[in-house]
């Protein structure tokens, strides 16, 4: 298996793994110092024109940040969504995580089955053993038969 080239996994002797994430530019991490920055400034610009005797601008902070805290939060919510698909041994491991929920699928190397679900621009569907699972959802729609190509290739070890 280490003469072969793959494109999306990375290989750690005898185990191939793929990691196949959300492209987020923000972590939550990172999202919670913006908002906590965008709060501050709000209620502090708002805090002088209510000083002033503008009273109706301090609710509509609150209600501007809360739209914005809740939108944020979806955000952050799916910024760690991913994909793993690793190989190793005689067993196809797929697991797939969204908004925290982890589901994990296990599949005979010599049972399963990889292939596009409709046509070549669709989630790449593996089955087997009487279970399916759809991957491919964080690759570009044109790359998914390349990498549903890649996964078949590991399986048969060629």
């Amino acid at each position: 298996m280490s003469n072969l080239v793959f494109r999306f996994a990375t290989i750690q002797g005898q185990n191939v793994q793929w990691f196949l994430r959300r492209n987020c530019s923000v972590s939550p991490v990172e999202l919670a110092w913006v908002y906590a920055s965008l709060c501050v400034l709000s209620f502090g610009i708002s805090g002088v024109f209510w000083f002033r005797g503008a009273t109706l601008i301090m609710p509509f902070a609150w209600l501007e940040l809360l739209v914005v805290g809740a939108a944020f939060w979806v955000y952050a919510r799916h910024a760690t969504d991913g994909e793993k698909i690793s190989l190793q041994g005689a067993q196809l491991v797929v697991e797939l995580e969204n908004a925290g929920k982890l589901e994990r699928a296990e599949f005979n190397r010599d049972w399963v089955r990889v292939e596009p679900r409709t046509d070549d621009r669709s989630l790449i569907e593996v089955s087997g053993q009487g279970r399916t699972v759809q991957v491919g959802r964080y690759v570009r729609p044109e790359l998914r038969p390349a990498l549903a190509r890649e996964i078949r290739m590991a399986l048969r070890g060629a």
